[in-house]
Parts: structure tokens; sequence; C-alpha cells
């Protein structure tokens, strides 16, 4: 018991990172529906009211992928920098 409930009575609350939402149930009756009813945007799939997961358009999944890659070339580069050795400066023609 912590204060005046029981531990296994606590609702817990689930941060949803996404404007729409739909149930496991329902993306299986309808999945191009159910990615459709985004907008473009990513769906939170529920299960029994918990984020299970995300249904992202293949669009947004490529994009963000590319940031990610991105990031760690950025981090990789950065990482390199501080051997203290000077860059070398090209051009995009010369790679």
């Amino acid at each position: 018991m912590i204060g005046a409930f029981n531990v296994t009575e606590m609702v817990m609350a689930h941060v949803v990172l996404a404007e729409v939402t739909a149930s496991i149930s329902e993306l299986k009756k309808n999945p191009m529906g159910t990615v459709a009813a985004g907008e473009g945007f990513a769906v939170a799939i529920l299960n029994r009211n918990e984020p299970a997961f995300y249904c992202v358009p293949a669009k947004n999944y490529e994009a963000m992928m590319d940031r990610l890659e991105d990031q760690a070339l950025n981090a990789l580069a950065d990482a390199r920098l501080v051997d203290g050795l000077a860059p070398i400066m090209v051009s995009l023609d010369e790679l």
C-alpha cells in the first residue's frame, strides 16, 4: 500500500507521441486506413490503452534514418577534429 492506494491498483500514465491513435484491432482490420488516418504523420498503436508501437509512413521513416545517419557522421567528424591534426579542406567536386 502507498498511502490509500494499493500498488496493483495504481493507474500508470503513458506519454503518447502522436496526435492520432488506433488500437491493434483497428490496425488489423484496416492497415492502410490506419496509416491514412495519420495524414502523413505517425499513428500510435495502442494495446490495452498503452502505446505498443508507432506506425510511421515510409517517407517519414526514411527522413528519420537520414537524420540519424547525418548525426552519426557529424559525431565522427567532430571526433576526428580533436586529434590535433589540421583539417584538410576539399570541395565537393574533388570528392
